[in-house]
Formats: C-alpha cells, structure tokens, sequence
C-alpha cells in the first residue's frame, strides 16, 4: 500500500513539473497592416514566456512559442487585446480598439477595403 501511494504521489509530481517548454499555439487576430503585425508580436513579446511571435497580415494567423511554466494563452490573449486587437476568444474594449491608429481600424470594413489592394 505504501508502495502504491508513493508511486502516485512520484506521478503527480512529474505531472506537475512537466510542462512543455516549447509549447506552440495558433490563433486568429484581428488586424490590417504591418502596423498591426508589429503592434501584436510586441504585446506577445511583453507577455513573460513568450519565445516566439509571428503574425501574418494575409492570414490573420499568429503563431507562437511559449513557455507554459511561465505564461499560458489566455494571457497572451488578453494582451493582445490590451493594444487594441480582437482574438476568438477576447474582444479588445473599445478604449484599447481606439488607440490604434486611423488605418488600423480593422472593425471598420472602409479601412478593410483600403488594405486589400496592398
């Protein structure tokens, strides 16, 4: 019996202290322009954890590494958010969606439609 539950007490530790170093996760952010791609990777980089940031302006698509013992996605979301872009799962307020600037305004379809001829 003591046996038993050292080896479960072994396995909850490892469990534990094994999280991936190197996660990865994709995730769609709102944005039209270079302007936005710097402004997302910036907020991901300012995250703690975050190895990794890539945004692309065609796609939507942000790519990143992190390290899970440090930070998780939901925070990377928040702070993507915080500068004023929108995820899946957390919507920017507008405080923070109207301090990007004029160009950025990527809820608006005028400023969509200017970005689709770059």
């Amino acid at each position: 019996m003591k046996k038993l539950g050292l080896l479960l007490v072994m396995l909850i530790s490892f469990t534990a202290f094994s999280q991936n170093k190197n996660a990865r996760a994709t995730m769609e952010v709102d944005g039209v322009c270079n302007m936005c791609k710097d402004r997302i990777e910036k907020a991901c980089f300012k995250t703690k954890g975050v190895k990794s940031a890539v945004w692309d302006v065609n796609t939507h698509e942000l790519k990143i590494i992190y390290d899970e013992n440090k930070t998780n996605v939901a925070t990377i979301e928040n702070n993507i958010a915080a500068v004023g872009h929108d995820t899946k799962n957390v919507v920017a307020t507008n405080e923070a969606y109207n301090s990007v600037h004029d160009c950025c305004k990527y809820r608006e379809e005028s400023v969509v439609d200017d970005h689709k001829d770059d």
